[in-house]
């Protein structure tokens, strides 16, 4: 085993973010080892896109530290930028281009080395060959996350950084979406950080959550520790409990 390999897929020390007088995130301390999932659970408002946002290197962090597999994010992003993907269903790919033409530029980006075979593999995979040549702003919402998980996996990712993966997508897509997401981590050893508000989701695919409350970590643990602290029978009942100001009540 290399010792590269026995770094966190990410790990954060004092992370910060203030806008004038106001603290939006932290500190924050956590990290992420390779093939492990974790959600970023929290009400609106609770830091969750802001902290991705500065993982991505989007956001500046006023304060704080992001390692990406033991690498400076500030200071050695372009030795990690190519390790790691993003997928959103709010950000949408330019309408005009196809499919097909979409994963090529996300690939020649990410420097795929040969693109045009693996955006084959990844129509296989994920189900695009029907609509690979038509114009991304004339699919469905389930064609286009569909496509949205294929951006993210064009290049391999050893982290994976995902907002809202299956809003509004009915529940089998979103299962087969799921499925795809799962496969991915089992077979590179990726490490997936989820921003969701679909509890079930949550349970399913994560390892850990940490539940943030006003840009802070209020909580920590597997999602059978946390049904167990709050003494509830679903995510959904522990998350309301900590947003409503309910915590340690049980």
């Amino acid at each position: 085993m290399s010792p590269s390999s026995l770094e966190p897929a990410l790990s954060v020390h004092g992370l910060c973010k203030t806008y004038g007088e106001r603290s939006v995130v932290g500190p924050l301390e956590f990290s992420l080892p390779p093939g492990s999932v974790t959600a970023l659970l929290g009400g609106n408002g609770a830091g969750k896109t802001t902290t991705i946002g500065m993982v991505m290197g989007l956001i500046e962090p006023t304060a704080g530290v992001i390692r990406i597999f033991g690498h400076d994010l500030l200071r050695e992003r372009y030795q990690v930028l190519g390790r790691m993907n993003f997928e959103s269903p709010y950000v949408d790919l330019p309408h005009r281009l196809t499919v097909r033409q979409n994963l090529r530029v996300f690939g020649l980006l990410y420097d795929v080395a040969d693109v045009d075979a693996k955006i084959e593999e990844l129509a296989e995979a994920l189900a695009l060959r029907e609509f690979l040549d038509r114009q991304t702003g004339r699919l469905s919402a389930g064609q286009k996350t569909r496509v949205a998980i294929a951006k993210a996996l064009i290049n391999d990712p050893q982290l994976l950084l995902l907002d809202e993966p299956t809003a509004s997508l009915d529940p089998d897509t979103a299962d087969w979406v799921r499925a795809r997401l799962e496969a991915h981590r089992a077979t590179h050893n990726c490490a997936i950080l989820l921003a969701s508000h679909n509890m079930s989701e949550v349970e399913r695919l994560c390892d850990r959550v940490l539940m943030l409350k006003e840009g802070v970590i209020f909580d920590d643990g597997s999602p059978a520790d946390l049904l167990a602290r709050y003494g509830r029978d679903n995510l959904e009942d522990v998350f309301l409990d900590v947003a409503r100001g309910r915590a340690g009540a049980a």
